[in-house]
């Protein structure tokens, strides 16, 4: 008879997850440091990832990973700073179009909030905020702590990835999730989002989950037991956090791509006038945040200064001063189009007749940014930020035969011939305007 083995190995503890038990508080810090220190192969992370997708994680499990990973790289603290105010953040699940954290997070700024944002690059269909500001020629994604700090303390938000220094385990499980089909796992999603958030040191938290036909929990139902197991984990670590439940059945901007959503951002922080439905979203959730955090009394407070940071430039200003401070052109606000790439070829995409736009397959757009290179289909692959889908036409609008539905920006005439067709075969169109879907709910915890 052989004997058991006496060393703890990782294929044992992928295995017991494999087959359904559940692993202890030991195993998961084994298995993240393994991730973090590289010890761990590309193969057993992602066994394990599937091995988690299919078998789950009890609210413990979870809370574990969530927690060994926020302890596998450095955890800021803030109250050494004396920062005049509370630490602040809102994190999406993804959607298309999403470009929420650009522009709500030098608003929170501007009314006194101070942001740490660390976000995440595109997964699967959706797209990344950091890799929207890599659009910007320069632009540091993975500062020095110190560097960071000096951006804080100067501009009052400084939007990051989490880079080697922060939740590393995360950064590698979250390339691999990418492309192994497992972006979708509950379990995964908390410990990605949250051990990330909690490192950055936050006072208050909101989360926007995505639901819908772009998002990544496409049903309703998945996208409210996500959000409440986001909430509880944030709630037995510590931080105080509140979700909604947003719609992604159309893209939430008018834009899709890094360098056009940039483009778009701008616009939004100048104070021309935005899409109704991006408004919305970004205001109910600085709204939230403000009031969770204790910056603002009530919503009304929260919403009027919001906007004023629109309407006076103070946002935009905050704006200007991250991407300078982070490395970016000094002048990127007043002069975007001479640091943004283009794409060399711009095609129309027509409707093909008369009507209302009735239903949008916003998956499909957002794999059409992925096939035009403005996504990866592999992990560390890098991006074209010009290429991507503008002038979206939104669900309601009316069209008339040959009216542009999008425009796609493509790198050659080949890929937007392909990438057009796609385009016109998401669009529906028919006699009469549907009833749009909810747009934002707020998701209560189950304690």
């Amino acid at each position: 008879m052989t004997a058991a083995p006496t060393t703890w190995l990782p294929q044992e503890a992928i295995r017991r997850k494999r087959d359904g038990e559940t692993l202890g508080a030991d195993d998961l810090r084994a298995l993240v440091r393994g991730m973090a220190d590289g010890s761990l192969a590309d193969a057993q992370v992602a066994a394990l990832a599937m091995a988690v997708y299919f078998r789950g994680m009890t609210p413990a499990e979870c809370a574990g990973l969530t927690l060994a990973m926020r302890d596998s790289g450095e955890i800021f603290d803030w109250r050494n700073e004396s920062l005049p105010g509370p630490v602040l953040d809102k994190h999406s699940t993804g959607g298309i179009g999403d470009l929420v954290s650009l522009a709500l997070a030098p608003m929170l700024a501007a009314c006194g909030a101070w942001v740490p944002m660390i976000a995440g690059r595109g997964l699967a269909h959706t797209g990344g905020t950091v890799d929207k500001l890599e659009a910007i020629p320069g632009y540091c994604s993975q500062p020095e702590p110190e560097l960071l700090r000096r951006t804080l303390r100067e501009a009052g938000v400084a939007i990051i990835g989490p880079g080697e220094r922060i939740a590393p385990a995360d950064r590698r499980l979250y390339a691999i999730r990418d492309v192994t089909a497992t972006v979708d796992c509950i379990p995964l999603i908390v410990a990605s989002i949250l051990s990330k958030k909690l490192a950055a040191g936050l006072d208050a938290l909101v989360l926007d989950v995505k639901t819908g036909n772009g998002a990544v929990m496409t049903d309703p139902d998945r996208g409210r037991e996500l959000a409440m197991r986001l909430i509880d984990t944030a709630a037995e670590a510590g931080l105080r956090a509140s979700a909604f439940l947003t719609d992604m059945s159309e893209p939430l901007a008018r834009s899709a791509g890094n360098a056009l959503e940039v483009q778009e951002t701008l616009s939004m922080l100048r104070g021309e006038p935005a899409d109704a439905r991006l408004m919305e979203v970004t205001l109910a959730l600085g709204i939230e945040v403000m009031v969770r955090g204790g910056l603002a009394a009530s919503a009304d407070a929260a919403r009027a200064a919001l906007t004023n940071s629109l309407a006076s430039g103070a946002a935009a200003e905050r704006f200007a001063r991250m991407v300078a401070c982070l490395g970016g052109p000094a002048d990127f606000m007043e002069r975007p189009d001479r640091y943004l790439a283009t794409a060399p070829v711009i095609v129309d995409v027509p409707a093909s007749r008369d009507g209302f736009v009735t239903a949008i397959d916003t998956r499909a757009l957002g794999f059409v940014v992925v096939a035009l290179g403005g996504g990866r289909t592999a992990p560390g692959q890098p991006v074209n930020p010009a290429v991507g889908l503008d002038r979206l036409a939104s669900l309601t609008q009316p069209m008339r035969a040959g009216m542009p539905l999008a425009r796609v920006h493509a790198a050659n005439a080949d890929a937007a011939r392909q990438a057009a067709v796609t385009v016109a075969r998401a669009y529906a169109i028919g006699d009469a305007p549907p009833t749009p879907p909810v747009l934002i709910e707020r998701i209560d915890s189950r304690a």
